[in-house]
């Protein structure tokens, strides 16, 4: 999906899987959409399906595939994240190794206190609501986190069906902190809350000294996956 391709078929619908029990499935042209990897796209919910549907259905005379967030996650889920699902785990508990929120800065005082204002209680949370309390350290220097945390952390994650498990990869990957997509998937905080926790250093920078458009730009793109991983979330979790 990543040159563009014509649009070749006229209509979009969504129907129940013929197996009971599988899902939805989008249609385009009455034929049934499949992965990159060709195999059938069944999706957990019908809201879901309706989202990718509608991105389908929201296509010009080409396909772009950076207007369809929706259904790059679902065919990662498919064709990635279930393949691989030990890999992911293990991707993803590895930030709790370097979790972005415990490497602090030692000046200047208005950064210090934002970074404890927006950052501390992210952690608070993940101590209590995951048992998983993390060290916290000023600098760049690695500091060893207690193994039971990383335990519970890893135990989290694991939790996650695979649907789950796709966006909150995705959130942990672009935000770099695993306490952050945790909390994006757990509804602790929305996709905004998530950007400024991930970017609060950048954006204190930016106060400072100004923005140029690259960074504009990778900030407003990270700021849409970020968006785009909370309405994944919300869609598999709509069993109406």
């Amino acid at each position: 999906m990543s040159t563009a391709r014509k649009r070749v078929y006229k209509t979009v619908a969504v129907e129940p899987a013929p197996e009971a029990g599988a899902g939805h499935r989008v249609l385009l042209d009455g034929r049934p959409l499949r992965t990159p990897a060709k195999a059938a796209l069944l999706l957990p919910t019908r809201a879901l399906a309706e989202g990718v549907a509608e991105e389908w259905q929201a296509q010009g005379e080409s396909i772009d595939p950076n207007a369809m967030p929706l259904t790059a996650l679902s065919c990662s889920a498919v064709d990635l994240v279930q393949a691989k699902r030990d890999e992911t785990v293990g991707e993803l508990a590895g930030f709790a190794g370097h979790e972005l929120l415990c490497y602090r800065a030692s000046h200047p005082e208005a950064l210090v206190e934002r970074q404890r204002a927006q950052w501390q209680p992210l952690l608070d949370w993940a101590a209590l609501e995951l048992d998983a309390p993390l060290a916290v350290t000023e600098g760049v220097l690695s500091v060893e986190q207690p193994p039971d945390a990383l335990a519970a952390l890893c135990r989290a994650v694991e939790r996650y069906d695979d649907w789950r498990l796709t966006a909150l990869a995705l959130a942990v990957r672009i935000s770099g902190s695993l306490v952050v997509g945790l909390a994006l998937a757990e509804g602790r905080i929305d996709a905004r809350a998530a950007f400024e926790a991930a970017e609060l250093d950048e954006s204190f920078s930016i106060e400072q000294w100004g923005e140029d458009a690259e960074a504009a730009k990778r900030r407003a793109g990270l700021l849409a996956e970020l968006t785009a991983a909370e309405r994944f979330l919300a869609l598999v979790a709509d069993a109406r």
